[in-house]
């Protein structure tokens, strides 16, 4: 066999492998991003927001979320911890009506401490704790970053003045998704939990104040 037909089959293999390697980069790269998106869901739109339209951009953070949480193993909870948290959070809700910036800050500390005891970062490192929340809860972890704003202090010790009761309100609701989310039993300790046997009741118990009874409270006295 010459040189010359040698070098002309290199040059044919060489071809034909990186035409299948852009093939195969296009046809894994729809599938990718396609299950980001459904993934991370609202968590995907925001990214891509966030990195001004740039889908691969987006990706390439929300992959990069997957890679360094997504084989975080979450710890289950002892019943008197469980116990624990459904009270405080109960009792953030009670107060919500005669102090909402108080509940909205505690509600931000509860979920931080609970998600720790799940195994995700904790330690007041709020951004990764987000990132890996985001992983495994993209669809309710919105209601923390809410909460998070609202309670966050400024340097000088104050907060955000401008933030209104009902978007305390609002993001105290949001925040008690992903609550119900940590708080109840994983896969491996046993399922979900019967239907009967819910993390906060959806009608309130005589006596019960929810931050949904503000309006009511406001109407009566409007």
């Amino acid at each position: 066999m010459s040189t010359g037909l040698i070098i002309a089959l290199i040059v044919i293999v060489a071809v034909v492998v990186a035409v299948a390697a852009v093939l195969t980069l296009r046809a894994r790269g729809p599938r990718h991003g396609a299950n980001l998106k459904r993934r991370f869901g609202p968590e995907y739109e925001r990214a891509v927001a966030r990195h001004d339209g740039d889908t691969k951009a987006a990706e390439r953070e929300l992959a990069e979320r997957v890679e360094r949480h997504g084989s975080l193993e979450v710890r289950p909870l002892e019943p008197a911890q469980r116990e624990m948290y459904e009270a405080r959070w109960t009792a953030a809700q009670e107060r919500f009506v005669d102090a909402p910036r108080e509940a909205v800050v505690e509600a931000d500390r509860l979920i931080a401490e609970l998600a720790g005891s799940r195994g995700f970062p904790a330690d007041g490192h709020y951004e990764e704790q987000l990132v890996a929340l985001s992983v495994h809860h993209a669809h309710h972890v919105e209601g923390y970053r809410r909460v998070h704003r609202v309670a966050r202090t400024r340097p000088d010790g104050t907060h955000d003045v401008n933030t209104g009761t009902e978007e305390m309100r609002e993001a105290m609701v949001e925040a008690r998704a992903l609550f119900e989310e940590l708080v109840r039993p994983s896969r491996h300790e046993g399922g979900r939990r019967a239907a009967g046997d819910r993390t906060a009741p959806a009608t309130p118990r005589a006596g019960h104040r929810t931050p949904s009874m503000l309006h009511r409270r406001q109407a009566k006295e409007s």
